[in-house]
């Protein structure tokens, strides 16, 4: 039975804080194997238009390029329409795998409200990492997990790891501002986000 991991996002740019949280992930959840997904068109909030899918895609590219077992994947790019993480589980199930499903601690309080819930908890192992370290959301998240529980028949899991308090928004932030992103970002994004002038 492969161990298969799926981390989604729309990773604009992706940055340090989603590179440490996929190899905790793989290593926390005994992955085989890890797809790193950029999204196509979200449903959850807008794009930022300046960048392409492709770019994203690229950044994705670069950044996990040294990490052993993470396949970076344009399924979600090349699929027309908006993306919904319940077709993406579909198209990566199988009776030979077991899928584990990514989510940061704002996804996973949502989790019940987005497309076929039922079916996503069917397809998959649902496990979040808290990307923050506001303990005034430990309540609820506790809270919401057993709600899951009961309605869906199966516990959210945790990866324990140090929270790294860095978001894309900020990055963006700090290029346009005309700030350094070193350290916040893989030096090869970097290179590549001043190679191409993006977020600008």
């Amino acid at each position: 039975m492969l161990r298969i991991g799926i981390y989604g996002g729309t990773f604009s740019p992706v940055h340090q804080g989603h590179v440490a949280a996929a190899k905790a992930f793989m290593e926390q959840m005994w992955l085989d194997v890890l797809y790193v997904i950029p999204t196509g068109v979200t449903p959850h909030k807008a794009m930022d238009g300046e960048v392409t899918a492709a770019q994203r895609l690229r950044m994705c590219e670069l950044a996990f390029a040294d990490v052993e077992g993470v396949i970076v994947s344009d399924m979600e790019i090349r699929r027309e329409g908006k993306s919904f993480t319940v077709d993406t589980l579909q198209a990566l199930s199988g009776d030979d795998r077991r899928l584990f499903l990514l989510l940061g601690t704002d996804m996973m309080l949502t989790l019940g409200s987005w497309r076929s819930p039922e079916r996503i908890f069917e397809l998959c192992y649902p496990v979040y990492i808290r990307r923050e370290s506001d303990q005034a959301l430990d309540e609820e998240i506790v809270q919401k997990i057993a709600e899951y529980n009961q309605t869906y028949g199966k516990v959210v899991r945790r990866i324990v790891s140090d929270p790294i308090e860095v978001s894309s928004t900020e990055v963006r932030e700090r290029i346009r501002a005309g700030q350094s992103i070193q350290g916040l970002v893989p030096a090869r994004v970097a290179a590549y986000i001043e190679e191409n002038g993006l977020y600008l």
